[in-house]
């Protein structure tokens, strides 16, 4: 059995673990970091994602603090057009390989162990296993264990289909499309996409985009979708004023609605929310994020099936329970149904810090890489388990429009309290993955005009606070019967 010691051992090399170990080699310059993970490379869920996943948000506060993702720089066509880049597949996974050889691994604090089981904890003894050789490896911990893993994100590729799928039909993830062309003797005569989540989303848009005709594809959508209109979250130090704008739409929209829909529907009305079917009233609210362009191409689809969910699949039919619907000869059938988060399961059980273990988890939705680099900065920059949690309360994962105002509520008040304090303040003006922190702090340097404008929003904000803490109140009472 192979003997290590370190200080911190981090159960994965996805975006969240990679943040963590990023920020705490520069925030505490003697500790040192091993790093155990199941994929052969970095990245995490990115290692089994489909080759056209692109991010949803602008790349400017995705990944690490210390590395830029990709280059400032409008996209010039496609229905990213106008806006900054979302990086690729490929740009992902390579950026993380690069920062694990090139900045990890360099600086001689950083272990890294691909390929590898965690598999339990003794004390300060953990041991994990060699998933090829079946080499067990015992690590002793001398600080803490960090557990990157509480997202359990799923994707097509990991995920099993919760239908029956009979002999002799056609059936794919969205990883396999792409590979199509190899068989063109056998090419789909029709395609049914089955899932209403943004990987639905993202493969019909790919199948649209690649030539095939609206006509030729079926559409499951058990539920409707709100989602966040990508032309007002770019980022800050090009658009700082549609952001600002954005967080006082959600505070006027919250405070004249009586609920999760009417703030919703209020929010639609101004252009800030997006959804595919204008007639369609959407409960569903995954904090996706899309174009106007690919709404467009979506409402292309006509062929939907709405509120129900596929029981089991033939090769020329669909059941529904015991509805049964004929498809086309030759339909290939597109799973799209793995949840990326699965939300109920993951409600807030523990703390961040607690003892010698910390638990990486949202501090402010969806800023899943800012709370991890949160997280480490904290750990090196205070000293108690309790100054760390009070500065960190984690969020709600909320999942519906019902709820969302409670999500809204705990990012409003965690940034109270992070701006409150001046160590936290002070790191997140110069934080990557903050999402205005850096930008205000170099308009603040070179006194830049916009800050009379910006001086205006919390006195705005502030006069619409007790109508928004009502319905954001509701909602959580919402979110915790659930």
């Amino acid at each position: 059995m192979a003997e290590q010691e370190t200080d911190y051992l981090i159960i994965g090399a996805g975006a969240v673990g990679l943040a963590f170990a990023d920020t705490l080699i520069d925030e505490d310059p003697d500790c040192h970091i091993t790093i155990v993970d199941k994929h052969a490379r970095p990245g995490g869920h990115w290692n089994d994602a489909y080759s056209f996943v692109a991010l949803h948000q602008p790349s400017a506060t995705y990944g690490v603090n210390s590395m830029e993702m990709c280059p400032d720089r409008r996209d010039e066509h496609g229905h990213n057009a106008g806006m900054f880049p979302l990086a690729k597949h490929a740009e992902i996974l390579a950026y993380y390989s690069r920062l694990m050889t090139e900045r990890l691994i360099p600086s001689g604090r950083v272990s890294y162990f691909p390929l590898t089981e965690y598999l339990a904890q003794d004390g300060t003894r953990h041991s994990g296993r060699s998933i090829l050789s079946g080499e067990e490896h015992s690590f002793t911990v001398r600080r803490k264990l960090v557990d990157a893993t509480w997202f359990q994100t799923s994707v097509p590729s990991t995920h099993k289909p919760g239908f029956d799928i009979g002999d002799g039909t056609r059936f794919a993830i969205p990883g396999d499309l792409p590979q199509l062309w190899k068989d063109p003797e056998n090419l789909p005569a029709h395609y049914c996409i089955l899932g209403g989540g943004k990987t639905a989303m993202d493969t019909t848009v790919w199948l649209l985009e690649a030539g095939v005709a609206p006509e030729r594809i079926d559409w499951v959508r058990p539920r409707d979708s709100w989602m966040f209109n990508r032309r007002l979250l770019q980022p800050a130090r090009h658009a700082i004023e549609d952001l600002v704008q954005f967080q006082i739409d959600l505070v006027e929209c919250a405070d004249a609605s009586e609920s999760g829909d009417e703030m919703f529907a209020m929010l639609g009305e101004r252009g800030t929310m997006l959804r595919i079917d204008p007639e369609v009233t959407p409960k569903m609210f995954h904090f996706a994020v899309i174009s106007e362009g690919e709404i467009e191409l979506l409402r292309r689809i006509t062929r939907v099936h709405r509120g129900k969910r596929v029981t089991a699949l033939e090769p020329d039919a669909m059941l529904f329970g015991k509805e049964r619907i004929a498809m086309p000869a030759g339909t290939l059938f597109v799973d799209c149904t793995a949840t990326a988060v699965p939300f109920h399961a993951r409600e807030n059980k523990q703390p961040f810090f607690d003892g010698d273990r910390i638990t990486l988890q949202l501090a402010q939705v969806p800023f899943v890489p800012y709370s991890a680099a949160l997280a480490a900065f904290l750990e090196a920059n205070f000293e108690t388990d309790a100054e760390k949690n009070n500065l960190v309360p984690p969020a709600p994962l909320t999942d519906s429009t019902d709820t969302y105002p409670y999500a809204v509520m705990a990012n409003l008040m965690s940034t109270a309290i992070l701006s409150g304090n001046e160590k936290t303040n002070a790191w997140n003006a110069k934080s990557r993955l903050h999402p205005t922190g850096p930008a205000i702090a170099q308009m603040m340097k070179v006194q830049d005009p916009r800050l009379a404008a910006l001086a205006k929003v919390g006195p705005k904000i502030q006069r619409h606070m007790p109508g928004f803490i009502k319905l954001g109140m509701a909602a959580k009472a919402i979110h915790e019967a659930q």
